[in-house]
């Protein structure tokens, strides 16, 4: 198939953004001036994103050099961060008025009334960008442009005003941030207690796991439908070597099952946090922080859907680890918590430099970078893909240079020294099989899909209808313009992007494309990624890790050696100060909070915002997009039905809560 003219397969521009053109063209299937077109388009491209592997914080991880202008946010993506940003920097104030009411802090109150004041300004500011922006806006969604001499003018007052709100957000972050003498004083006037961390919560609703974690059904719940659902795994015919639990000790925990009976029945499942071992335990001032890599184990009963919690070892050697059980004794019950929170600490750890960092944020960049130096404006994959790394490279810029940076909130709150901790989320990255980590693969490695025996796994259940529909759109949008497989082959475009990818992107297990089942897998995990699963993994961070005894990034004392004879003050005691558990809390409500443009939501993210698509092909009612607008309205549906059985809601998947891409 061609098409006629380079008119159409030229990128189309409406107002100033850049869209895909109306016939997006393969190139082997174009006139050599047009073939010529798009290798000096992608020159001229390549001059903009280009790669580097020297950001300090992330050492040997392919990144962009720069984020364009064209991948800054949206005044409508601002106006979104602002007002959670405010909220949240209005709560911490209060928190620490209430410190200087207390005596805990020497801040006189006037400096924080001061800055309650700036959150005012802050706010009207934004508030009237937002409103005249709306009103120009609102005609691109709802109805035919307005003049373009008007939108050429509006263009230029956006980027003053996406100025004035990056200075905006530039200081919400520095008035959500947490001094050292705030850590030394906030808190310290009364015992520290689960109360005084719901505390913290003073002008934002508390967490309902604030009330339920200590529940051995909410630890175990967290497995399935928590931030991190990567990690369980089949425990197979015989636990590890180096986890000696006794069939004694199985049985007392699991009434009416047998150690030897789960195993043949494949009912029991494992954490296991053995590659936590690349952190260096670091400190906070002349406080030593500690992590460990715990084995947990979990049974499913008989009969039984859900997992309960059987068992965890607080680190790799049993001879320095005993097992620790449930137990009704009271004088259990206090060592049993803290070997949960030992879980909880690694899981943190775990989620947030490797599920989360990694396999999202900075998988997605490689994508991002290759596919704007290799696939032209007129290939038809540039089109699809390019939406779902809107935003990407400035929100990992960010965390590059300040979340994941010396004296940031992950030096803060989490327990591996600042180089530790980067050297593990960039080692995590490099090492990231793109084809295993497919989410079919992933949990038939893990011996946790669909036949397994364990049926209850919301993350699964939900992702699978995700992973399926956008799955169909891809292949319906692959065989569009791919006729065969072996256009797939002589798509040169195709064959540098993948050479890329494998090559100076260091995607592992990365190659060449050979067929149309192969591309729409690849192009399903990318869509996938930038949605579906960073959104599995981000948003939880809200609900249940901004409540710091939950889960968190560090311990503050040993992990005890013995399940008996410890207590409450112990357990608390190995919970972050208070002032760094309203850091943990303003970072990840603020990272937990912002849902910007939908998956299915397809619009340029140059103001107007004009569709994105723009060939009739894809857009047509009867076309790929409808269908995988209404695949997405199904899936909500069915999800929706599913939570109103569970006894947990698992909000994450639902399609209009997952964002296209990773933007915060």
């Amino acid at each position: 198939m061609s098409f006629p003219s380079p008119d159409f397969t030229a990128p189309s521009q409406i107002d100033g953004a850049i869209l895909p053109p109306a016939a997006p063209s393969l190139p082997q299937q174009d006139t050599p001036a047009e073939q010529a077109a798009r290798a000096a388009q992608l020159a001229a491209t390549r001059q903009v994103y280009m790669w580097t592997t020297d950001e300090p914080s992330l050492p040997g991880v392919p990144l962009a050099t720069d984020v364009p202008k064209q991948d800054m946010p949206t005044i409508a993506w601002f106006a979104i961060l602002i007002g959670v940003g405010l909220a949240i920097v209005r709560n911490a104030l209060a928190v620490k008025l209430d410190g200087v009411d207390k005596g805990e802090l020497d801040t006189p109150r006037s400096t924080y009334e001061a800055a309650l004041a700036e959150c005012d300004a802050i706010e009207q500011s934004t508030a009237r960008i937002a409103a005249g922006h709306a009103m120009k806006d609102g005609t691109s969604l709802l109805g035919p442009f307005v003049d373009e001499v008007e939108h050429v003018v509006a263009a230029v007052e956006a980027d003053t005003q996406l100025a004035k709100l990056e200075a905006h957000r530039q200081r919400i972050e520095a008035l959500i941030k947490v001094s050292a003498a705030e850590v030394a004083g906030l808190g310290g006037s009364a015992p520290r207690s689960l109360d005084a961390y719901r505390a913290l919560f003073r002008t934002l609703p508390v967490p309902g796991v604030a009330y339920d974690f200590q529940d051995d059904a909410c630890f175990a719940r967290l497995r399935v439908q928590g931030p991190n659902n990567m990690l369980i795994a089949a425990a197979g015919d015989a636990l590890p070597t180096n986890f000696p639990l006794s069939p004694a000790r199985y049985a007392a925990v699991v009434n009416g099952d047998t150690l030897d009976a789960a195993l043949a029945e494949r009912r029991l499942f494992l954490l296991d946090y053995a590659e936590l071992a690349v952190l260096t335990p670091g400190t906070y001032g002349s406080l030593a922080k500690y992590v460990w890599q715990p084995i947990a184990l979990f049974a499913v009963p008989p009969g039984g859907s859900a997992l309960v919690p059987v068992a965890i070892q607080c680190g790799q050697d049993p001879a320095l680890h005993p097992i620790f059980t449930p137990s009704a004794a009271a004088d259990a019950q206090w060592g049993w918590e803290m070997a949960k929170l030992v879980v909880q600490v690694a899981d943190g750890n775990y989620h947030e430099l490797f599920t989360h960092l990694a396999r999202t944020h900075l998988v997605i960049e490689a994508f991002a970078v290759a596919t704007h130096r290799h696939l032209a404006q007129a290939h038809p994959l540039w089109a699809l893909l390019v939406p779902h790394f809107e935003g990407t490279l400035f929100i990992n810029d960010q965390a590059a240079t300040s979340l994941i940076a010396a004296n940031g909130p992950i030096d803060h709150i989490f327990a591996g020294t600042i180089a530790s901790s980067q050297a593990a989320a960039a080692d995590d990255r490099l090492a990231f099989d793109f084809y295993g980590k497919m989410l079919p693969a992933d949990l038939a490695a893990r011996g946790v899909g669909t036949g397994s025996t364990l049926a209850d796994y919301p993350y699964r259940d939900d992702a699978l209808l995700v992973w399926n529909a956008i799955r169909e759109w891809a292949r319906q949008y692959v065989w569009l313009y791919y006729a065969d497989d072996d256009a797939v082959v002589g798509d040169t475009e195709l064959a540098a992007w993948a050479d890329s990818l494998a090559g100076e992107a260091r995607i592992t297990g990365f190659g060449p494309i050979a067929t149309r089942d192969q591309l729409a897998d690849v192009c399903t995990m990318v869509m996938f990624t930038a949605s579906a699963q960073h959104a599995a993994v981000n948003f939880p961070q809200k609900d249940i890790m901004a409540f710091a005894p939950a889960v968190t990034g560090a311990a503050w004392q040993a992990a005890p050696d013995c399940e008996r004879g410890q207590d409450k003050p112990g357990w608390l005691a190995m919970m972050p100060p208070m002032a760094l558990a309203l850091e943990q809390l303003n970072v990840l409500e603020l990272l937990g909070s912002v849902h910007y443009r939908p998956l299915g939501d397809y619009r340029s993210n140059s103001f107007p915002y004009p569709p994105w698509f723009q060939d009739p092909r894809v857009t047509a009612p009867e076309g790929p997009l409808a269908w995988f607008k209404g695949a997405l309205a199904n899936v909500e549906s069915a999800i929706a039905a599913r939570n109103a059985q569970r006894r947990q809601p698992y909000p994450y998947l639902q399609p209009s809560l997952i964002p296209t891409s990773i933007n915060i």
